[in-house]
């Protein structure tokens, strides 16, 4: 009985392009496994790139009963392209990015001279403080926002890539938002390797005295690698859930209770050699 209800979840698993597909009629979590390392992207993604993000929808599934903070006040985002820089780099290039092993760090020194020793494509991370860093400034700094905040810092933990601290001020407010990634997923479909998908579930704690705002957040994306063109086109979903410490919990259980939905263009900032 327990090897067949372990098949039957196994099969019935929702794939992110299903997930994608069905967007924005979510009503639960994703499909995913307890986060261990950082997530790895294909070679295609190693570089610099200039992004252009465009938030195309955004949905209070259960409104009018629940909303979250700061949605009405993202709508001033709606159709306003933000860009900014991301790079993905092999984690050792990572700036603060903890050493490995000796074997480890010896092993992909010489990946391209043994093939026959190290079969594994050399791994592709996100620079998650760089990223994260610009992200914030170009959403959190925008200066014809009566909002605008000034961001000072974006710390990922050295020995955990999953756990970042952005830092900022506003209205000579210092505030932390703690992001920790606990759960993840990848696909690449089989007949087609120049897509990616990806989802990632964190936990946010937002300090803001007096007091804590705890959420989860859902980012899904599916990525598009365009080779003749050179650059990557994204469609990037964000769905916001309330913590079981939220009052309003049990009104909303795993249901989202804000969605948003981003058209992202990535073009190379010429540093693909990095």
């Amino acid at each position: 009985m327990l090897i067949w209800l372990a098949l039957s979840s196994t099969a019935w698993a929702e794939s992110l392009q299903t997930r994608v597909q069905a967007f924005p009629h979510w009503s639960n979590l994703p499909t995913v496994q307890p986060a261990q390392g950082d997530l790895v992207y294909p070679d295609w993604f190693r570089g610099t790139w200039q992004v252009e993000s465009t938030l195309v929808d955004l949905e209070a599934p259960l409104a009018p009963h629940v909303i979250t903070p700061g949605f009405e006040g993202n709508r001033r985002y709606l159709h306003q392209p933000l860009t900014f820089q991301v790079r993905f780099l092999p984690p050792q290039l990572v700036p603060g990015r903890s050493s490995r092993s000796f074997w480890r760090s010896w092993q992909q020194t010489w990946q391209g001279w043994l093939p026959e020793f190290s079969p594994k494509q050399a791994e592709i991370v996100a620079d998650r403080a760089f990223n994260g860093f610009n992200i914030a400034q170009a959403y959190l700094g925008n200066t014809d926002s009566e909002t605008a905040s000034q961001v000072e810092s974006v710390v990922v933990d050295q020995n955990n890539p999953n756990r970042q601290v952005t830092t900022f001020r506003q209205d000579s407010q210092t505030l932390q938002l703690v992001t920790i990634v606990t759960d993840r997923a990848r696909e690449t479909p089989a007949d087609d390797r120049s897509q990616f998908l990806t989802t990632e579930i964190s936990q946010q704690f937002f300090r803001s005295r007096p007091q804590i705002y705890l959420n989860r957040v859902e980012t899904t994306t599916a990525y598009q690698f365009d080779p003749d063109r050179q650059r990557i086109e994204a469609e990037q979903f964000t769905a916001v859930y309330l913590s079981p410490e939220d009052p309003q919990y049990f009104q909303a259980l795993d249901q989202p209770v804000a969605l948003y939905h981003y058209h992202l263009n990535l073009q190379p900032n010429h540093t693909r050699t990095q």
